[in-house]
């Protein structure tokens, strides 16, 4: 049996990433959602995607509003033996996903603030738990039929919920140098807040034993047919105490007859209790016997603690920054270049702990929660007078970063983490096309492709936090209501690239891993 449940709370909950890299969301405005190649452009939106560009921008006030709705399936399927259900699944829902950007230009000079869930966001729940909750009660009848109590089914109640959510307030100062070329320089503050809520209760089994509460092969509680036995252990170990005090520890169970100290009828019962048939050839001692009904005592006090009811409710907080540079060369008035460079914002998120029966979450203790250095380059050429291609690519540096991937964990819950180079062999990398056209001076229509390679390696993959390579298509449009109001709506697929991680331990078994996710998108766009 596994040392604990709900152990696997506690290996970090990744809730909703759409586009970007293993922690970071780029979906950050609807013009996005429309057309994910933005690294390039013009627009009030490149406050966070092209800072450097808004100095090219015509003198003024913009501001621009966003929201998206964001839905996500996930499907895990497992087939450790004995599982009485092999898929799982779970939804994130993020009905608000907003997105606010304001610039100020005058000449040469643009300010501009952002706000937007730069990593997280949404609540996913899995309402029948994970496979790995399943797997720590599935064994519970394997392991009682070995140790002689035949076992065929189980059943209990679980649940999981979590939430994540990191807010990026950014600010960015532009400059054109001249015609051609501008910088900005920014920073952006890191709010990070992880909620996470989950249980394991009701744990029930059908021991064919004659203390089962519930009478042999029905269905009882666990934690209380173990203490039953617990009980009956220690009531068996603390009768021979006598014995052993009176200097018989070392005689057999036969011997013990032979002098008169146990009964026959007794000796067969302590015996029966070890799994053994007949006491006459037990070669034991008293002392042993003792020692064996102690250790089974403790085993089956342990085994019930295992199985109680076993509730987590924790909050986690942190915060940090990033610095961010760019460089906008406006070659042309057709094509247009756009590099930013975001410096990893260090973070490290700690424990308020309102409820750990699993001892998983020691209050006060912080977790490395980094979200990763990042590289965008971006293009984009306007081929004709009405098509506009662009081309982007955001490159992750997550192997310098720390994501806090649990290792191992100490008896008080206090935990190690992997480096993420042991869990990550290849950074993220994101690269996009799109393509607008203006059907008329107020309609324009657009529509884009997003492909995502993650770079985490097996050790990283786990029911609960994985990371997927996508394949994402959008499209959508803007309608311009007039010289100060644009409004963009957009529709994105995201296609995840299912994965399947093979396990050894405890017993040889795999676990599949698929996802997919819709994002519906409104953006107003004002200029003052």
């Amino acid at each position: 049996m596994r040392k604990q449940l709900l152990t696997i709370i506690a290996t970090g909950f990744t809730t909703l990433v759409m586009a970007g890299g293993i922690v970071t969301n780029t979906n950050q405005s609807a013009s996005y959602i429309r057309m994910p190649a933005q690294d390039a452009t013009l627009g009030i939106d490149a406050a966070y995607y092209n800072p450097a560009g808004l100095a090219f921008m015509a003198d003024g006030f913009y501001v621009s509003i966003n929201n998206q709705y964001i839905t996500q399936t996930r499907e895990i399927t497992s087939t450790f033996p004995g599982m009485n259900r092999t898929k799982f699944e779970g939804g994130v829902t993020a009905p608000l996903f907003p997105g606010l950007y304001m610039v100020f230009k005058k000449e040469r000079v643009a300010f501009s603030l952002g706000i937007n869930p730069i990593g997280g966001g949404g609540s996913a729940m899995f309402e029948n738990g994970l496979p790995s909750f399943e797997q720590q009660v599935a064994v519970l009848p394997g392991s009682l039929t070995a140790a002689g109590i035949n076992t065929t089914a189980y059943e209990f109640s679980s649940e999981f919920e979590g939430r994540s959510l990191m807010w990026g307030l950014q600010a960015n100062g532009s400059y054109a140098i001249n015609d051609m070329i501008s910088f900005s320089v920014g920073i952006r503050y890191v709010i990070a807040q992880n909620f996470y809520t989950g249980y394991m209760k009701d744990i029930r089994i059908n021991p064919q034993h004659p203390l089962n509460p519930a009478g042999a092969g029905q269905m009882t509680s666990a934690p209380e047919f173990f203490g039953i036995l617990s009980t009956a252990a220690t009531n068996a170990a603390n009768s021979l105490n006598p014995l052993v005090s009176g200097g018989g520890g070392g005689l057999t169970l036969s011997q013990a007859v032979a002098l008169s100290y146990l009964t026959p009828a007794q000796a067969t019962q302590l015996a029966a209790g070890l799994g053994v048939a007949d006491y006459t050839s037990y070669p034991a001692t008293i002392t042993q016997i003792r020692t064996a009904y102690q250790t089974n005592a403790a085993t089956m006090a342990a085994y019930s603690a295992m199985t109680s009811d076993k509730e987590v409710d924790v909050e986690q907080n942190g915060f940090g920054l990033a610095p961010i540079i760019g460089i906008n060369v406006k070659v042309n008035d057709r094509l247009n270049i756009g590099f930013k460079y975001e410096h990893k914002a260090s973070l490290n998120v700690k424990n308020k702990t309102k409820k750990d029966d699993a001892k998983l979450y020691p209050d006060g203790v912080s977790y490395p929660n980094d979200m990763p250095t990042t590289l965008s380059l971006g293009v984009s050429y306007k081929a004709t007078d009405k098509l506009g291609i662009s081309a982007g690519a955001h490159y992750y540096f997550d192997k310098t970063a720390a994501y806090g991937k649990v290792e191992t964990r100490d008896a008080n819950g206090f935990p190690t983490f992997y480096d993420n180079k042991e869990v990550i062999d290849n950074n993220f990398l994101e690269i996009a096309l799109g393509f607008e056209y203006e059907l008329t001076d107020k309609i324009l229509l657009s529509t884009g492709y997003l492909r995502t390679q993650s770079g985490v390696n097996m050790k990283y993959q786990s029911d609960l936090s994985h990371s997927l390579s996508t394949n994402t298509v959008g499209l959508g449009g803007r309608y311009q209501v007039s010289d100060k109001i644009g409004v963009n709506l957009g529709f994105m697929k995201s296609f995840y690239l299912m994965k399947t991680k093979p396990f050894d331990l405890p017993v040889v078994y795999d676990e599949t891993y698929k996802r997919s996710a819709t994002v519906f998108a409104l953006g107003v766009d004002l200029k003052f």
